[in-house]
């Protein structure tokens, strides 16, 4: 609920904070103090209609911020989009929500202090309070919400999520069944795509890691003079000596073991580095051994080296084409092939795809049609339900009813009628069409709730469907503006009770503005808006009023203050207070 309201510089409000507190709040004065002005501030705060005309005259900016207490219901809804967006605020049960208005026209949305777009404010403002009246923010009025109202009236949420699973599963085969029938000629197109590359990569027969070996022996084959060359040289400088007779390194090494070997003779203690001599001897004749064999293996062979040259650019065009490795080539391949095993078999999947098309359109019906029939019994309960509470509050003469509609689509569901099977489109919400009508006046027509005329009968009508759905309507604030617009004293006391027990029975916070003192008289907190002029410029003041000061209040909205006013006004006081007990 809305607990704190701050107003800036808005229209002719200078600076105002309020308080609001749970149950019925009222708020009254006379015409031009700044009632409907304050309901306009709350209005643009839920992301309502942001006029540079709301900026007080000679000021640069107008600011609204408005403190909510959530449930654990609303936290519910309202948590994961703050979270989704990262405006999570320091406590989970409070949040701020605030707008600024710049002359220039520019505004600024806040949540939690943080500044957001318009449509994430609405997204979360738009659970949070309802208006009916000057600025017309109200759910009723939307036809869309109707159903909505209507199943959770009947406590049908949990059918209807039933029915729309089954919906998205039909809307996600009737998608791949669309993606198999696309146009023949761009599907016998990638047919034959496919089948080249499947054919081309797997032709290649690659192996992973086939490329590096491939490179070292490219490197071998067209360097093998080379190789031959630098191998002969070294073995012979290992072994053979070099042509201008100079000792090899096996000569030199072998002096040096004979010389070592005499100084072990002397010096036993040089035993280690003798055996290390003969190491390094036994090494160097592997070595050379090894160089020995290599040479004689290097073999220059220029079919091979064209091969391997053929097999290099094969493998570096495939890589141009399909990846940049064999093995993401390969993948590809793979890949490849499943697709078109896939379309290759798609007249067997579009075939089982169709039959699974038509057993949903039948089972959706099926839920559909029961679904329906629910829905029809339950509207007609809030139908009789709607017509009493207007037959309180003056309308004895009117009818309501709620109007359930089907439309015909060849693609839709099945539906077994007593007219026989139809073919009805559906959605995730059913094949209704649900709206709520009225018929003000007897001898009228019913006709939709959004066409009926405005006023003191639409006021009424919006009241007597808030009562009847108080136990459906989630949304916590519900703000009237001038309710009593077009009605008189009596039924004023009648409506005063509804906007009470609605605030009470439906667990509601109720804010109304109002003129008259028999609807003000049942307030559980009751606001008095003034208009003062200080310095030359009116500004906009409330107080709350209590004991005498409620009793003056709706003795001056009787007429001119008297004892006999003032009685009246005691009268209305002590009988409401009689009823709210």
């Amino acid at each position: 609920m809305l607990i704190e309201l701050n107003i800036a510089d808005f229209a002719i409000i200078d600076k105002l904070s309020l308080s609001f507190h749970p149950g019925f709040n009222v708020l009254t004065g006379e015409t031009g103090a700044g009632k409907s002005i304050i309901i306009d501030a709350v209005s643009m705060l839920l992301g309502g209609r942001a006029d540079t005309s709301f900026v007080r005259a000679e000021c640069d900016r107008a600011r609204v911020e408005g403190v909510f207490r959530l449930s654990n219901g609303l936290q519910a809804i309202i948590n994961p989009i703050l979270e989704r967006e990262g405006l999570e605020g320091e406590e989970p049960d409070t949040l701020v929500l605030g707008r600024e208005l710049r002359s220039t026209g520019r505004n600024f949305c806040r949540v939690n202090g943080s500044t957001v777009n318009l449509s994430i404010l609405e997204e979360i403002a738009g659970v949070l309070i309802d208006i009916h009246g000057q600025s017309e923010h109200l759910s009723l009025m939307q036809v869309r919400q109707h159903q909505v109202f209507l199943d959770r009236y009947a406590g049908l949420e949990e059918q209807r999520e039933a029915l729309a699973a089954e919906v998205r599963q039909l809307r996600r085969v009737r998608q791949e069944l669309a993606d198999l029938q696309r146009d023949e000629q761009q599907l016998a197109r990638r047919i034959d795509q496919l089948s080249f590359q499947v054919e081309e990569i797997g032709a290649a027969k690659l192996k992973p890691g086939e490329e590096a070996e491939l490179t070292i022996e490219r490197n071998r084959l067209a360097n093998a003079e080379q190789l031959g060359q630098f191998a002969g040289e070294a073995y012979r400088l290992l072994l053979e000596g070099s042509d201008d007779e100079q000792p090899s390194a096996g000569d030199l090494l072998a002096q040096a073991a004979r010389a070592i070997g005499n100084l072990v003779k002397l010096d036993p203690s040089l035993e280690e580095q003798q055996q290390q001599v003969d190491t390094l001897t036994y090494q160097l004749e592997e070595l050379a051994g090894a160089l020995r064999d290599y040479n004689e293996n290097i073999d220059f062979d220029p079919t091979r080296l064209q091969e391997v040259e053929e097999r290099l650019g094969l493998i570096f065009s495939l890589k141009r084409k399909y990846g940049n490795s064999i093995e993401e080539i390969i993948e590809f391949g793979q890949r490849a092939q499943a697709e078109l095993n896939q379309i290759s078999h798609s007249e067997e999947r579009i075939e089982e795809l169709r039959q699974l098309e038509e057993a949903h359109r039948r089972t959706i019906g099926q839920l559909a049609l029961a679904l329906s029939e629910a829905r029809r019994a339950a509207g007609q309960t809030l139908a009789q339900g709607v017509v009493a509470q207007l037959a309180d509050l003056g309308m004895a003469k009117a009818d309501f009813a709620v109007e359930l509609t089907w439309s015909d689509d060849p693609h839709g569901v099945y539906v077994e009628t007593e007219q026989g099977l139809k073919t009805l489109a559906c959605d995730e919400r059913g094949i209704d069409r649900v709206e709520f009508l009225i018929a003000p006046n007897p001898g009228e027509p019913l006709k939709p709730l959004i066409k009926v005329a405005s006023g003191g009968e639409t006021s009424r009508v919006m009241l007597a469907l808030k009562t009847v759905l108080a136990v459906a309507d989630e949304t916590p604030t519900l703000i009237f503006d001038e309710i009593d617009q077009g009605i008189g004293g009596r039924i004023g006391g009648v409506v005063g009770r509804k906007l009470w027990e609605l605030s009470h029975e439906g667990q509601h916070q109720v804010l109304c503005v109002t003129h008259l003192p028999q609807i003000a008289g049942y307030g559980d907190t009751h606001y008095h808006v003034t208009k003062q002029v200080r310095d030359a410029r009116t500004q906009t003041g409330v107080e709350t009023l209590v004991g005498d000061q409620r009793v003056e209040e709706l003795a001056q909205m009787l007429g001119a203050l008297s004892q006999s006013t003032r009685d009246s006004a005691r009268e209305i006081l002590t009988e409401a207070a009689g009823i709210k007990v």
